[in-house]
């Protein structure tokens, strides 16, 4: 069974105003105590009722690209249900670290209130300033990036050629990003317009082989107008770390139970196209025209409006087309084990909203108090 990763994306918020704070430093020398702390006793993070261990705290734990953000990343898993306990566990780590340093974590993928970013130091992010200018000060966003192993780049690249048109319906299913500096958007995943602005971001066309898509990659390098190939932020790439297809294209999600579905869905998709590849039939040749298209609509949309049908790239109800995503990858999912998880969880996102339905529901109810709607979502963030 393939294994499944998760890398989420948080804010750091003042527990009281609800401003970011630029707190990351700060945490993450908090969980290398920890850490330190946990060799001097002998124990080796913390043991769940499966058996697994959480691991060292800053084994854990990442700085990102803003200071106002701090992320986590899971072990590779094969059970949806050990998946689903490990980001619980890593949300209410994060939480404890946070409140420890005077801040609080939030599940949110843009802040709703006002903010200037602080860039984060080193060589990295400084050559990303200096490049990118206001695109990279302004990029303070935070999603959720699922690893699904693969046994190849054959297989990946198949893989990649092949998901392509469904990664749109994730973005609506993920949204939660409906505010940006203290205003209200329009959007569901403003998230995903704002992560537009980097040169190497979006949707791919077909590669149909691991040497064509490696050399796309390294003339992309070889511009100069990205540093490396980490630098790489395809919808759907090869991770240039792990024998993974990595899916780049969701939200951080509010409820600790959405990211799950996101990773089933996500290894459905992967296993559903490697099946279809090793039968020999061939990818649909969407342009990337369109599945820009597609992204945009799944990004203003979210959960609320039409999307564009993965098969047809018309327009389409919501439902409709999240049922054809399902019937699409069912059969994998049922191979997994994923099949009732992920219907009934599609059918409580779809009765009771996403995370950008959320926010705007509080935001409404408040008469546009964007602090409750802050306060809201760090309530929620560990479930």
């Amino acid at each position: 069974m393939r294994t499944v990763g998760v890398e989420e994306e948080l804010l750091l918020v003042d527990p009281d105003s609800g401003d970011p704070r630029a707190m990351s430093a700060a945490v993450l020398a908090r969980a290398a105590r920890a850490a330190g702390d946990q060799e001097e006793s002998g124990t080796e993070g913390n043991d769940s009722d499966s058996g697994e261990a959480a691991g060292d705290a800053d084994d854990v734990f990442e700085k990102e690209l803003h200071e106002q953000m701090l992320e986590f990343a899971t072990q590779p898993q094969s059970s949806m249900a050990e998946l689903a306990a490990e980001i619980v566990r890593c949300r209410a780590e994060a939480s404890r670290l946070a409140r420890e340093t005077g801040c609080e974590v939030a599940a949110l993928a843009s802040s709703p209130l006002p903010v200037q970013p602080s860039v984060g130091m080193g060589r990295r992010y400084r050559w990303m300033e200096e490049q990118y200018g206001i695109a990279t000060r302004e990029q303070m966003v935070c999603g959720c990036h699922v690893h699904v192993s693969v046994d190849s780049d054959e297989e990946g690249v198949a893989v990649v050629d092949r998901i392509r048109p469904w990664l749109s319906v994730l973005t609506a299913l993920s949204a939660n990003s409906p505010f940006w500096q203290g205003k209200e958007t329009g959007y569901q995943s403003y998230r995903s317009r704002v992560w537009q602005r980097w040169p190497s971001a979006g949707p791919t066309e077909l590669f149909g082989t691991p040497e064509r898509y490696h050399r796309r990659v390294a003339d992309m390098v070889a511009t100069g107008t990205i540093l490396d190939d980490g630098m790489i932020y395809f919808d759907a790439r090869l991770s240039p770390r792990y024998p993974t297809v990595e899916v780049r294209v969701s939200d951080v999600c509010l409820e600790p139970g959405t990211p799950v579905l996101i990773a089933a869905l996500v290894r459905g998709l992967v296993e559903t196209a490697a099946r279809e590849w090793r039968a020999g039939r061939e990818p649909v040749d969407h342009s990337v025209s369109l599945l820009r298209l597609a992204g945009w609509q799944a990004a203003r949309s979210g959960l609320t409006g039409e999307l564009l049908h993965p098969a047809t790239m018309r327009r389409a109800p919501v439902k409709t087309v999240v049922r054809a995503l399902l019937d699409h990858v069912g059969e994998a999912l049922s191979d997994h084990g994923d099949l009732d998880r992920v219907e009934s969880s599609c059918a409580e996102l779809l009765a009771h909203g996403n995370g950008a339905q959320v926010q705007r529901e509080v935001w409404e109810r408040t008469g546009g108090n964007l602090r409750e709607v802050v306060a809201e979502c760090v309530r929620r963030t560990q479930g």
